[in-house]
C-alpha cells in the first residue's frame, strides 16, 4: 500500500489517443464561449444544443401529462437561466443528481440614461458588474451585447463590435506623461467606477444645433434598429471584451476568452448531460444567472424557479405533494460546478502552494469556500467526499484539491451553500484558471476536459 500521494499532471494522465480528444472539446467549447457572450446568449446555446439532442421544454411536458425513465426535459427561466433533466430509473422522490454552475460573468452593463456628450465626444455610462479590476477595462476593444423593447413592443437584439467588419468601443486612460496624481492612488482607485465611459463616436451631426455627435450617434441607432433615446432607459444593454476566444501557448494548450468563470463548468455540464443515457438517478445540470452579484433576483439560484421545476416533474411522475419534493431535494448529490485560481507564478504569495489548485492537474475538489474563517461557505462532509473521491479514482480521472487563497488573504463563494440548505450534500468542483475576474481570463484545456469527463462519471455513477 502507497502510503504517500502526489497529485497527477493531468496531460501525462492522458492515454495514447486522449490529447486529440482533449484538443477537440477545446474546440467546442471556444465556440460556446464565442456564441455565448452574455447570460442571456448562453441560455440560448443551452437550449438550441438541448433541442439537437432531444430535449423537450417543460411545457410540451406538461402537455404530455407524464414523464418516463429516460425523456429529456429542459426547464427555461426567463432567458437567463435553465435546468435540464434526464429522468432517471429511480423516482426523483430518491434525490436527484445535480451540477450546477452559473452563466453570468463580471462585466459592465449600460446605465438607464447611459449617452452623453462631452469635449466633442459621444460617450455611454456604465456600472460594473460583479468583481472585477476598474483599471483593467481601460484601452481594450469592447463589444455590446444585449436586448431593447423598443415603445410599440418589438424587441430588438444587438450585437456589435464581435464581428471584424463592426465598429468596437473603448475606454481611455491617462497617458504616463499626465499620470503623475493617478499614480500616487492606490491601484483599486486609479480608475473609479464612474469613470468607465464608453466612447460610442465623434462626428456631429448637423440636423441638431446642440449636443450634435450625441444626436449623430442616436440617429445611428434609429436608422439601424428604429431605437430612441428613451428605448435606452428600459434597455438591458451588456459591455464585455470584443473578439473571440484564442488558443494559448505554442503547443496551444491553454485558452485566453472572457467568461470562463463560469462557463468552462457551464459547458462541461452541458456536454456530460447531452451524452448520459438512463441513469439510475435523474441526472440536472443547472444553469443560473446572478451569481456574481450574490445570486438574487428571479434568475438567480436564490430564486425558487429550480424548486418549482423540481415539483412540476414531480406531479408528472406520481402524485405531488410537498414532502416529496422535499424529500427529492434532500436526498441529492450535487457538484457545485464553479471555477477556483490556480497557482500562478507571477502572483505566489497570496496563496498556501501546498494546498492551491495548479494548472493542469485536472478538476480541482474544493472542500470549502468562503472568506476569513469560511464565512459564508459550503464545508462538505467528509462522507461525499469519500464517495466522490471512489468514482473519480474508479474512473481514471485526474482531480486533485485546492482552496481559495491563503486562510486571511480573502476568498470567494459560489452557489454551493444554496443547494446544501436543502439537505443535499454539495462539493464544488471545477476548473482551476488564472487571472480570474480579468476581462480575459486563462484555462488549460486539459483541466476542461478532466472536468467534463468527472461530472459525466458522476452523472453515470
Amino acid at each position: 500500500m502507497k502510503i504517500t500521494h502526489d497529485f497527477k499532471n493531468a496531460w501525462k494522465s492522458l492515454g495514447s489517443n486522449e490529447i486529440e480528444k482533449v484538443m477537440s472539446y477545446g474546440k467546442e467549447y471556444m465556440s460556446f464561449l464565442d456564441n455565448g457572450k452574455t447570460e442571456r446568449e448562453c441560455v440560448k446555446e443551452i437550449v438550441r444544443m438541448a433541442k439537437e439532442n432531444g430535449f423537450i421544454s417543460l411545457q410540451e411536458a406538461l402537455k404530455n401529462g407524464k414523464i418516463n425513465e429516460g425523456d429529456k426535459i429542459y426547464a427555461e427561466n426567463k432567458g437567463k437561466s435553465v435546468a435540464l433533466f434526464v429522468i432517471g430509473k429511480e423516482s426523483l422522490e430518491k434525490g436527484m443528481k445535480i451540477v450546477g454552475a452559473h452563466v453570468d460573468a463580471p462585466r459592465l452593463d449600460l446605465k438607464a440614461v447611459p449617452l452623453y456628450e462631452d469635449g466633442n465626444l459621444a460617450l455611454l455610462k456604465t456600472h460594473y458588474y460583479g468583481g472585477i479590476k476598474k483599471y483593467q477595462w481601460t484601452a481594450i476593444p469592447l463589444s455590446l451585447h444585449g436586448i431593447i423593447h423598443k415603445a410599440d413592443g418589438t424587441k430588438v437584439e444587438i450585437v456589435i463590435g464581435e464581428d471584424e467588419n463592426d465598429p468596437v468601443f473603448y475606454i481611455t486612460d491617462l497617458l504616463p506623461h499626465l499620470a503623475k496624481d493617478q499614480y500616487e492612488k492606490k491601484l483599486g482607485e486609479g480608475i473609479t467606477g464612474e469613470g468607465l465611459n464608453i466612447l460610442i463616436g465623434h462626428m456631429p451631426s448637423e440636423d441638431q444645433e446642440k449636443e450634435q455627435v450625441k444626436f449623430n450617434v442616436l440617429k445611428l441607432l434609429n436608422d439601424k434598429y428604429g431605437i430612441t433615446e428613451e428605448d435606452f432607459t428600459m434597455a438591458e444593454i451588456e459591455v464585455v471584451p470584443a473578439g473571440k476566444s484564442r488558443d494559448v501557448g505554442l503547443d496551444r494548450s491553454m485558452i485566453a476568452a472572457h467568461g470562463h468563470d463560469d462557463r468552462v463548468c457551464s459547458f462541461a455540464a452541458l456536454k456530460a448531460i447531452l451524452e448520459t443515457e438512463n441513469p439510475k438517478y435523474t441526472s440536472v445540470a443547472l444553469f443560473v444567472d446572478k451569481e456574481e452579484v450574490g445570486s438574487m433576483g428571479n434568475t438567480g439560484m436564490e430564486s425558487r424557479f429550480f424548486e418549482n421545476t423540481v415539483a412540476e416533474l414531480i406531479n408528472l411522475q406520481e402524485d405531488y405533494c410537498d414532502l416529496k419534493l422535499r424529500r427529492s431535494l434532500a436526498n441529492s448529490m450535487v457538484l457545485s460546478g464553479d471555477v477556483t485560481a490556480g497557482f500562478d507564478p507571477n502572483f505566489p504569495d497570496v496563496l498556501d502552494k501546498r494546498n492551491a489548485a495548479f494548472i493542469g492537474h485536472g478538476v480541482v475538489v474544493t472542500k470549502y469556500t468562503g472568506v476569513r474563517g469560511k464565512a459564508g461557505s459550503n464545508d462538505a462532509n467528509a462522507e461525499f467526499l469519500a464517495y466522490i473521491r471512489k468514482i473519480f479514482n474508479e474512473n481514471n480521472i485526474t482531480w486533485q484539491v485546492g482552496e481559495l487563497g491563503k486562510v486571511d488573504q480573502g476568498g470567494g463563494g459560489t452557489i454551493a451553500y444554496i443547494l446544501a440548505n436543502y439537505g443535499a450534500e454539495v462539493v464544488d468542483c471545477g476548473v482551476p484558471m488564472l487571472s480570474m475576474h480579468s476581462p480575459v481570463e486563462l484555462v488549460s484545456k486539459v483541466d476542461c476536459y478532466e472536468t467534463y469527463k468527472a461530472y459525466k462519471v458522476f452523472y453515470n455513477a
